[in-house]
């Protein structure tokens, strides 16, 4: 059985970075400037074995944050109660300092689909999401942050902007926000507005943790620049311009460098998280 003893119970002004097992030892000897690890959930939601051992260890000298991706919480039909029990489980053992999920959906009926997909930002969908978010904070017994959304399209059909959207379920529920700020670029540059503005009538003071990460570069059908959200590449110099900017906004606050595919070796990622410790310094 794990000790449910944990010493952290807060996230350090300071960078962190997404846990990948190839890193265990790295993390373990030569962290640099990493004070914190995030993992996703769902790779930790079995019984026993290495993973759980390795984030028992860790979890001894880092403060953790837990990043769900799928509970589909803007889903059209109920939380999944046996993914939600079984969050709930990683929880109560691993007593992260911080708990997160996206403003997205990822369900239809019985089916999974492996990708965090947009929504309408609607009244309708604002109760839903608002009703969804305190399922969640009510079974795990904390409160959770959002995470804004990538953009590659907009509803027809939303009366609300995505900064009013966020801020009303925040008043609505007590969560949190997580900001990502390569979101935020991504989002800005596929639908053609201020990355800056949409950072200034974000509802910065609800903010408790911001995430950079890379991104790849594409063309959509008209030739317009099309940014996909990949997680696969170094953190591009506009994306750490923003984060200065939202750092100016929100003060210091708890900043994780994303790097999910094509993960590099640990010097790399731990440059990564220098720049990230530069950021907050400056």
């Amino acid at each position: 059985m794990l000790d449910a003893a944990r010493p952290f119970d807060h996230l350090p002004n300071a960078p962190g970075v997404g846990y990948k097992p190839q890193h265990f030892n790295d993390l373990q000897n030569d962290p640099g400037d990493v004070a914190w690890i995030e993992v996703h959930a769902e790779n930790y939601m079995g019984d026993g074995g290495r993973p759980l051992a390795q984030l028992r260890a860790l979890s001894e000298k880092f403060p953790l944050s837990v990043h769900g991706v799928g509970l589909s919480i803007g889903g059209e039909g109920p939380l999944d109660r046996d993914h939600l029990a079984r969050l709930k489980k990683l929880c109560d053992w691993a007593k992260p300092a911080s708990f997160s999920e996206h403003l997205a959906w990822s369900t239809h009926g019985a089916e999974f689909l492996n990708d965090l997909l947009p929504l309408p930002y609607t009244r309708t969908t604002l109760a839903r999401v608002a009703d969804h978010i305190n399922q969640v904070q009510d079974r795990l017994g904390r409160r959770m942050l959002l995470e804004n959304p990538s953009s590659y399209l907009v509803f027809d059909e939303s009366d609300l902007s995505e900064c009013d959207f966020l801020s009303t379920l925040t008043r609505q529920t007590g969560c949190g926000l997580l900001l990502d700020v390569n979101n935020v670029f991504i989002s800005a540059t596929n639908l053609g507005i201020s990355a800056q503005a949409y950072i200034d009538a974000y509802p910065t003071d609800r903010v408790e943790e911001l995430h950079v990460g890379g991104h790849d570069e594409d063309h959509d059908d008209h030739g317009a620049p099309l940014l996909i959200d990949s997680h696969g590449k170094p953190v591009a110099d506009p994306v750490w311009a923003l984060l200065d900017y939202a750092l100016a906004q929100t003060g210091p606050k708890p900043v994780l460098v994303e790097w999910d595919n094509d993960v590099p070796d640990w010097p790399i990622l731990r440059a990564e998280a220098q720049r990230a410790a530069r950021a907050l310094a400056g």
